[in-house]
């Protein structure tokens, strides 16, 4: 750690946490200190810190944080799994709160309003997908909501904090009548799983397959079922059919057994594997139909092997999906509201986020864990 990280590191323990208000001046240009837990090297570890965010520009939007979801992903980059961590790193990407002040030429929100940031917080905004509200496969790349360079050369951080500042047109407005905390894991979870159930056209008469069932897989199998899909969870537990057939599965299947694998084989229009585990995808797509489509959203570390002749005797494709962008993700949110849809959620104190990376770690949560920022001490 350097002596200026050590520095703020020692600050933040004595002056962050002691519930000062951020600035609220008329006068925008002054820098805004934020209090936040983050990681300071690749143990992981989540402690307090001290940091200041940008002072606010003509289009920018001040956020108080309420609640922020806590995602696999914040595990890999806290411990460097992918090596590209830079320390001290701020996690969360699924960031709900209430707009605290805005840039005077803002004008698509007011102080109050319910607001959320998902996954990203800039793009170019003029290459073709850009152009076509496809921030997220962005030819520059978006900036991600945290661990991030911005076009100001500086680091961004993420939702496990206080507040956060924010271009207006990459934050979201939160529906009214909607849960806040169940809302946060929509930012990531929800918007990931309905972004390909949405471009593939998921709905009546097609026979959905959903692998994986947790804060990814719960999510897809309420979207599908809300399409009008005959969905069927793949799970290796035999304890999750029961809650498989609450969230919407209309069967489930244990891909252990070789029997019941067999029985549905060529039947699927769509499967969606939410899985990052290392699994066999092979038997998987057999269970497609020909011209059936498998999307993965989950990244093992060790690449899959793909069997050719699966493909090419059914026609059958293979393809990825990213997260949507600011206005799919609208455009969810919205539709999340009208039928009903959010999250299923075990909120936590700041206090305990450690321990909720290790039961992260051990599938022990249902779905997905966030993070009550009043706890924030």
């Amino acid at each position: 750690m350097s002596a200026l990280y050590s520095q703020m590191y020692t600050y933040s323990i004595e002056q962050a946490f002691s519930r000062r208000p951020y600035k609220r001046s008329t006068d925008y240009r002054n820098m805004i200190p934020v209090k936040s837990y983050a990681a300071h090297d690749t143990k992981g570890t989540l402690s307090p810190f001290l940091f200041e965010r940008r002072a606010l520009r003509d289009t920018d939007v001040l956020i108080d944080i309420k609640y922020c979801g806590v995602c696999h992903t914040d595990i890999h980059q806290a411990r460097n799994e992918w090596g590209r961590t830079v320390y001290p790193v701020v996690p969360g990407h699924e960031i709900v709160g209430t707009v605290q002040q805005v840039g005077k030429a803002v004008t698509k929100y007011k102080v109050g309003d319910r607001v959320g940031v998902g996954c990203f917080v800039d793009s170019c905004g003029s290459c073709q997908s850009c152009k076509e509200h496809q921030e997220q496969y962005c030819d520059k790349g978006p900036t991600s909501t945290y661990n991030a360079k911005d076009k100001q050369g500086e680091i961004t951080r993420g939702g496990y904090s206080s507040a956060i500042v924010v271009q207006e047109s990459f934050v979201l407005k939160i529906p009214d009548g909607m849960d806040l905390a169940s809302a946060a894991p929509l930012l990531c979870a929800g918007i990931t799983t309905y972004s390909p159930l949405m471009h593939w056209k998921i709905g009546q008469g097609m026979k959905v397959g959903i692998v994986g069932l947790g804060g990814l897989g719960h999510m897809a199998l309420k979207f599908a079922h809300s399409m009008g899909a005959q969905v069927v969870q793949f799970t290796t537990s035999q304890s999750k059919i029961v809650d498989a057939k609450r969230l919407g599965a209309h069967e489930v299947i244990l891909s252990s057994n070789p029997q019941a694998m067999q029985t549905h084989a060529g039947t699927f229009d769509f499967i969606l594997d939410t899985v990052s585990a290392e699994h066999d995808i092979n038997a998987l797509i057999g269970m497609l139909k020909r011209d059936g489509q498998f999307v993965m959203l989950g990244a093992p570390a060790q690449a899959p092997t793909v069997i050719p002749f699966l493909l090419i005797m059914r026609r059958r494709n293979v393809a990825g999906s990213l997260v949507g962008g600011i206005r799919e993700t609208q455009e969810m949110l919205d539709y999340c509201a009208k039928h009903g849809i959010t999250s299923d959620i075990e909120v936590i104190p700041m206090s305990q986020i450690n321990e909720a990376y290790e039961r992260t770690l051990k599938g022990d949560v249902k779905y997905r864990f966030v993070i009550d920022m009043a706890t924030l001490h």
